[in-house]
């Protein structure tokens, strides 16, 4: 299995998926969903550096809950698997419990 670890500030996320139908019970094809906004934090950088050449940490870490804005990100597969990979600033926030 390969593992991939994100460099610097980026973010590797795993897409969570929206349910497939409304409240209503319409079901919702493919086609005409939207891709969700919110994912599930896999690996983190090590942080980038900042003017004195000290990491600085990222603010989010594997198994956090988080909400991108739409078009961020690159989107990659590895192993079959398709992930997002985002700058820290990217993440809009952390959603919690």
């Amino acid at each position: 299995m390969q593992k991939v670890r994100p460099l610097h500030d980026r973010v590797l996320v795993r897409r969570l998926e929206d349910t497939e139908t409304t409240r209503n019970g319409l079901f919702i094809p493919d086609s005409a969903k939207e891709k969700p906004q919110q994912a599930e934090v896999v690996a983190v950088g090590d942080g980038r550096l900042n003017d004195e050449g000290e990491r600085m940490p990222l603010d989010v870490k594997p198994g956090d809950r988080i909400l991108f804005g739409k078009y961020s990100g690159s989107e990659v597969k590895v192993a079959g698997d398709e992930y997002l990979i985002l700058r820290e600033d990217e993440v809009l926030g952390v959603l919690s419990k």
